[in-house]
């Protein structure tokens, strides 16, 4: 018979804990290996080879090889018929998943607070609905007395608005056209741009600097400026805009904006090309 003292059992429970620890320091080490070598290949332009891979991510090729069996596995990593790795479908998959759930007005938020506290100013989100700019979030700087605010829900023809520019100029021709005839081009102000010819010169502008204005177009005093949103798919589906007295614009506004901007599309999956 074996007759355990209180120190003999203290003994064997600190050598339990000490393999549990050391069993799970060796789980988070393998995680850290296998989300190196996912890193590695989602920055590679296409597969890369085993020895590659292992150089790339510091591995010994042995314990390379093991991880990206195990990613394969799940369908996170898949092998090329030349014998190199590149990731998986199922990322794809989880990718759809994420996107459907992201909210744009959530998403936005964290960007739109700090270019509002930057510049003081009325920061919006606007969306495309037909032949209409739609206001559907906005935060306020609050640092002065007087704030231009857009209620939220608002809405304005395209041709007024700086982001209402922006989506005009991912139009094709045609498009631009028919929007033209379709509205008219109504002036809100001496500032409106009323004929096609004008519109047609300020959105390729637009196109060029990724940035459009509105200089008192849809109301005299009130000037705004409108970067893009991109999707993980480079589609244009928002834009942010800055609303502010003319008289209180600021050049370094233009790039706090479109950086603000681009934030907000990395969020949603969208990679510039650099």
């Amino acid at each position: 018979m074996i007759v355990l003292n209180q120190t003999s059992l203290n003994f064997s429970q600190c050598v339990i804990n000490f393999h549990l620890m050391k069993n799970t320091s060796s789980s988070i080490q393998v995680l850290d290996r296998a989300m190196a070598l996912v890193g590695i290949l989602s920055r590679s332009p296409g597969p890369l080879s085993l020895t590659k891979l292992a150089e790339q991510a510091d591995l010994h090729t042995a314990s390379a090889h093991r991880i990206l069996g195990a990613l394969m596995a799940h369908g996170l990593v898949e092998k090329t018929g030349a014998g190199e790795y590149d990731l998986g479908v199922r990322w794809l998959e989880v990718g759809n998943r994420l996107r459907a759930r992201l909210n744009i007005r959530q998403v936005a938020m964290p960007a739109m607070q700090q270019l509002a506290e930057l510049t003081g100013e009325t920061v919006n989100l606007i969306v495309r609905r037909g032949d209409e700019a739609v206001y559907i979030e906005r935060v306020s700087g609050g640092q002065t007395m007087i704030q231009v605010v857009q209620v939220v829900g608002a809405h304005a023809p395209l041709h007024v608005t700086a982001v209402g520019k922006i989506f005009l100029a991912e139009d094709s021709a045609s498009g631009v056209m028919g929007y033209a005839e379709r509205t008219g081009l109504p002036a809100y102000t001496s500032n409106t741009l009323t004929t096609l010819d004008n519109l047609k010169a300020e959105l390729n502008t637009i196109r060029q600097a990724q940035l459009a204005y509105d200089r008192e177009e849809a109301e005299l005093g009130v000037a705004c400026i409108g970067a893009p949103i991109r999707d993980a798919e480079g589609k244009l589906v928002a834009g942010l805009s800055i609303s502010a007295p003319a008289d209180r614009h600021k050049p370094g506004w233009a790039e706090a904006l479109k950086q603000a901007a681009a934030q907000t599309g990395s969020a949603l999956g969208y990679l510039a090309h650099v």
